[in-house]
């Protein structure tokens, strides 16, 4: 069964709604780094740690924001690729990639750039 036009709509604005969700976190996130040094952020007055395991959590810190930014990048290029099949061919969106069966609505509620 395919998609009813006002479920494609549905979708179309739940996609602009997350799209903007994303990239509102990495704009944020690109800001948070790059106002400040790491330094500053941590409240420190010298750029030398006091103790290495400062040195560790500035580190696991950084790691973490990078691999947060790169889950949310590949989010949004999901995202953005799931408009662009909506664009596309509206009459094939919500159908898996593997199977061809139509993606449960519930699902595409929830995850509306689902692939299968």
């Amino acid at each position: 069964m395919s998609l009813t036009n006002a479920q494609r709509q549905e979708l179309e604005q739940r996609l602009q709604e997350e799209r903007d969700r994303a990239l509102r976190a990495l704009n944020r996130s690109v800001d948070e780094n790059s106002d400040e040094s790491e330094s500053d952020r941590a409240g420190d007055l010298s750029t030398i740690p006091f103790h290495q395991a400062d040195r560790g959590t500035d580190t696991m810190q950084e790691e973490l924001d990078a691999s947060n930014s790169t889950r949310v990048s590949r989010e949004l290029a999901d995202i953005d690729d799931a408009l662009d099949r909506l664009y596309r061919e509206p009459e094939h969106f919500g159908l898996s990639e593997k199977t061809g069966r139509p993606i449960p609505f519930e699902r595409l509620k929830l995850i509306p750039w689902a692939r299968d």
